[in-house]
């Protein structure tokens, strides 16, 4: 399907950046990249070491140092979703309609 243009030549973006560049699997990759966002947000906040996220994550710590450089095909959704709530934050997942202005449903990750 050919992406609309405006007068100068700028494609808006979809809100998935993955999907934008043509990237298989972009809804899971769009997925694993928030979620890892939120763990990093939730060790930088605690300043804990590579170390430290190690041992409550219960990883080793090249691990963590693949998840704090965003190095996530080691890593599935369910995982990360575990890694939450290894950090004391809970995971909810809401299922609704789509509207009707989409043409296909889509996952999203916000983080509070």
């Amino acid at each position: 399907m050919a992406k609309k243009t405006n007068k100068l030549g700028v494609v808006p973006s979809s809100g998935n950046v993955f999907a934008d560049l043509g990237v298989t699997n972009a809804e899971e990759k769009q997925t694993k990249v928030r979620l890892a966002v939120a763990i990093n947000q939730i060790i930088q906040g605690r300043k804990l070491s590579q170390t430290a996220a190690a041992r409550r994550l219960n990883v080793n710590q090249p691990k963590v140092s693949a998840l704090s450089n965003y190095q996530l095909d080691g890593f599935s959704v369910e995982r990360l979703m575990n890694f939450v709530t290894a950090l004391d934050r809970d995971v909810d997942i809401v299922i609704r309609r789509k509207p009707k202005s989409r043409t296909a449903g889509r996952i999203a990750v916000t983080s509070c």
